[in-house]
């Protein structure tokens, strides 16, 4: 299944939300249809017309937005100099409430996947009565096992490529929190040091979502502006545990899978998500009352099997109110 057509914006902005950033947003589809938010994944992806194929345009009013520091927000993570101590999920979940009441919506859907699963849970959790329904894929909650699994015990899987991602490192370091380590180094004032780490991140990125059949490699990496932002951002979020403790009332996203009881949910897993294992999405499939897990044998994580359910899913949630 192919999915929806993907039509362009209809209104586009950038939102001030405070700290120097300015987030920007487009909403496409239908202006009287039902509210969704689409989370996009990373930290540093961008919010691409690609998302736009799981809604239904004539019943959908679909907000995207890039998150600070990446896509066409500003300022980017990809300047020379820049300050990241003002981008965390705590801010990003302010930014999308921000965003939700400059556009005048009371409640509306949340569809998001990998990071963006984190993220919009995230937000789920913070604000439910702001959300009618979830939809998510490839679902991780970036926690510090997680983490560790795809900076460390992944080695076990692509033992040749982990070495040469670990040893991008200086030597002292490769024993500790290598997501730290590398995000020093993507805060060089040497430009070259700077994009010799963003490679070598992006180059594991590669390989590490890559078990399914059929893999090929990521285009976006093959631009270096693109390579900097996205390991500075997903180095600093990983550094930090995804900076969840402090956010949220249970300290994690599974332990507060309680607040969302009532909220309906979807979760479309791979079985062959080396990237995240499909425990992830079980623990929280199991802790969700309401949500509704949707395994896909043949899929990693991502797939031609995901649009299917994802627009099934989609569907189902168009008929409901918001």
């Amino acid at each position: 299944m192919a999915g929806y057509p993907v039509g362009e914006p209809y209104e586009r902005g950038l939102l001030d939300v405070g700290d120097g950033h300015r987030v920007s947003w487009t909403v496409s589809g239908n202006p009287a249809g039902k509210p969704v938010v689409v989370v996009h994944g990373g930290p540093g992806g961008r919010a691409t017309p690609h998302w736009r194929s799981y809604l239904d345009p004539a019943r959908y009013r679909v907000v995207q937005f890039d998150q600070r520091g990446c896509g066409l927000s500003t300022p980017s993570a990809s300047e020379d100099v820049v300050d990241l101590s003002a981008n965390t999920t705590a801010h990003l979940v302010a930014d999308v409430e921000q965003l939700r009441e400059h556009l005048g919506i009371q409640r509306w859907m949340v569809l998001g996947a990998s990071w963006g699963s984190t993220l919009g849970l995230a937000y789920a959790q913070v604000h439910p009565q702001r959300v009618s329904e979830v939809v998510l894929f490839a679902v991780a909650t970036t926690t510090r096992r997680e983490i560790e699994w795809i900076t460390r015990d992944m080695g076990r899987v692509f033992p040749r490529e982990w070495e040469a991602f670990r040893d991008a490192v200086p030597a002292a370091e490769r024993e500790g929190n290598l997501p730290a380590a590398y995000s020093r180094l993507l805060r060089s004032p040497d430009p070259e040091v700077r994009q010799r780490a963003a490679a070598a991140w992006c180059a594991w990125e590669d390989v590490h979502v890559s078990l399914a059949p059929g893999h090929r490699p990521d285009p976006r990496y093959a631009d270096p502006a693109f390579r900097l932002a996205f390991a500075r951002l997903v180095t600093h979020y990983w550094a930090h545990d995804g900076f969840l403790a402090d956010l949220l009332p249970d300290g994690s996203l599974l332990a507060g899978a309680h607040h969302l009881a009532g909220v309906p949910a979807v979760l479309v897993h791979g079985r062959l998500d080396v990237s995240s294992p499909l425990d992830t999405a079980w623990q929280l499939h199991r802790a969700w009352p309401g949500s509704r897990l949707v395994v896909l044998e043949g899929d990693g994580h991502g797939g031609a099997g995901f649009t299917e359910h994802v627009v099934a899913a989609t569907d189902r949630f168009a008929r409901t109110p918001g």
